[in-house]
């Protein structure tokens, strides 16, 4: 960790639309909750782009000096297909669709989501919490607000009405009364168009995997009130930055929000909101499992990408900013990350070693360093980041010891892992677990089982192959 002073950092916060000089609530530690994955399917680049940008954020705080108590939610219970509490609990789809229980689904998928984060250099954060481990906390919560005045019951759950909470419409800017407006209220569910659930009722046709005891009834907890009860359970009732994307902003973010607030009198619940763009691959969609355009990191790994590469890509295009992917992006950044790892170890050999790390910075060196600060410090300018390594790697005015200890401060950041040489691609090479799938689907093709042949097609496709039927057998080909 650097143990340099730059100016103060400055981020900037959904909550105020202004980027401002960031403080903590405690002097010289930070709290940051991220929202995690919801693990009911492969977490898409689009997804982890959010990841990496929580990531880089720990990382440049950490670098500037504060101790981070980085908290991260996996979501397996609760959040249903429509973010607004309509259809159906994605774990339960997800369990339908490959024939195994949701505890399954869950296990299967957060195994895979923390995979595809090694391989993009996210580090773990300091706190993983489940939401199906802390339903107790998540009920006493409810509970709260149903004491304090906050609740209504419906035949399908427990709402919060919003209409008692007046500066619900703060964080995203809404328009409650065109929101409402021409808005049949149905008085059998919500009282008000932007009411959420807490707690949803089970019903007796649905046979779920996942339900609990509860003063209401049985059932599970609504998607948002996990993320409340758990980030106080560890961060406390106030705290300093909470992530996600652009998409939580109207309803996941307003309603935690809401909830936290109303449960607690405290305000406010956090300090700074901060939100990663979209990756979109045109002008107007972004990347995500209902629209089909799904890639994993996995996927590029499996087609001879760097997933590192990926993670150049995202941070050349600043946090706040539409990434456009295309494969000729990704191309040029895997060039631009086998130029930055070939200048990283032609500078360890010029210097005679890993060891020979300069002591003294100097003036040249020292400048590309507060050039590299004052990027970070301006609300994590990452391009202008990324921009300074490459320029310190070809000053001739820096010698190989020097940049080798730039490289080694610079990367605890960026995250690139610039001292590990890369291996050469098997760009030709099919996955053995791959043809371990080609197998199964096959099998059950064979057995007519054809909701299990198609969940197995789609996983295929996810890792960025198709697959090839013709009389001679079936075969795998690369999508990429």
């Amino acid at each position: 960790m650097s143990t340099a002073k730059p100016e103060p950092i400055q981020l900037f916060n959904t909550l105020t639309r202004s980027v401002e000089p960031f403080v903590p609530k405690m002097p010289g530690t930070v709290g940051l909750y991220s929202c995690g994955p919801t693990v009911y399917s492969y977490a898409h680049i689009g997804n982890m782009r959010s990841y990496i940008f929580a990531d880089v954020l720990r990382r440049t705080l950490e670098f500037f000096g504060y101790k981070v108590n980085h908290v991260m939610n996996i979501t397996d219970v609760g959040h249903l297909t429509d973010d607004a509490d309509a259809g159906e609990d994605k774990l339960e789809l997800g369990s339908k669709r490959e024939g195994i229980d949701a505890w399954a689904v869950a296990r299967k998928y957060t195994d895979a989501f923390f995979a595809h984060a090694a391989l993009l250099g996210i580090k773990l954060p300091t706190v993983v919490c489940k939401a199906t481990d802390y339903i107790p906390e998540q009920i006493a919560m409810v509970k709260a607000l149903e004491d304090k005045g906050f609740t209504y019951l419906t035949e399908d759950g427990v709402y919060f009405d919003t209409s008692k909470f007046p500066t619900y419409a703060d964080l995203g800017r809404l328009d409650i009364e065109g929101l409402q407006s021409g808005h049949r209220v149905d008085t059998r569910h919500k009282k008000n168009k932007t009411d959420f659930a807490l707690w949803k009722f089970s019903k007796p046709e649905e046979h779920r995997c996942m339900e609990w005891d509860s003063p209401w009834g049985r059932g599970f907890p609504g998607w948002h009130i996990e993320c409340s009860a758990m980030s106080m359970k560890f961060l406390g009732e106030q705290f300093d930055i909470h992530t996600g994307g652009v998409d939580h902003i109207p309803i996941h973010h307003s309603n935690e929000i809401a909830q936290s607030e109303a449960a607690t009198g405290k305000s406010p619940f956090v300090r700074w909101w901060m939100h990663g763009e979209f990756l979109v691959i045109d002008d107007s969609s972004k990347m995500s499992k209902s629209s089909g355009h799904v890639l994993t990191a996995q996927a590029l790994a499996d087609a001879g990408y760097y997933p590192l590469a990926f993670r150049l890509l995202a941070l050349q295009c600043h946090y706040r900013k539409q990434l456009k992917f295309s494969y000729e992006s990704l191309a040029g950044a895997q060039r631009g990350y086998e130029r930055l790892s070939h200048l990283t170890q032609r500078a360890v050999s010029e210097a005679g070693g890993m060891g020979h790390r300069a002591t003294v910075l100097g003036a040249a060196a020292q400048g590309h360093l507060r050039a590299f600060h004052a990027a970070l410090a301006q609300d994590l300018g990452t391009p202008q980041a990324v921009a300074e390594l490459y320029s310190l790697l070809e000053d001739p005015a820096v010698t190989p010891a020097e940049r080798i200890s730039l490289v080694d401060t610079m990367d605890q950041v960026l995250g690139l892992d610039l001292f590990t040489p890369i291996p050469v691609p098997e760009v030709n090479a099919i996955p053995a677990e791959l043809t371990t799938l080609l197998a199964e689907r096959n099998k059950a093709r064979a057995e007519k089982d054809w909701a299990r042949a198609d969940q197995l097609r789609r996983e295929i496709d996810e890792r960025g192959f198709e697959i090839c039927d013709s009389p001679q057998g079936t075969t795998l080909k690369k999508r990429l």
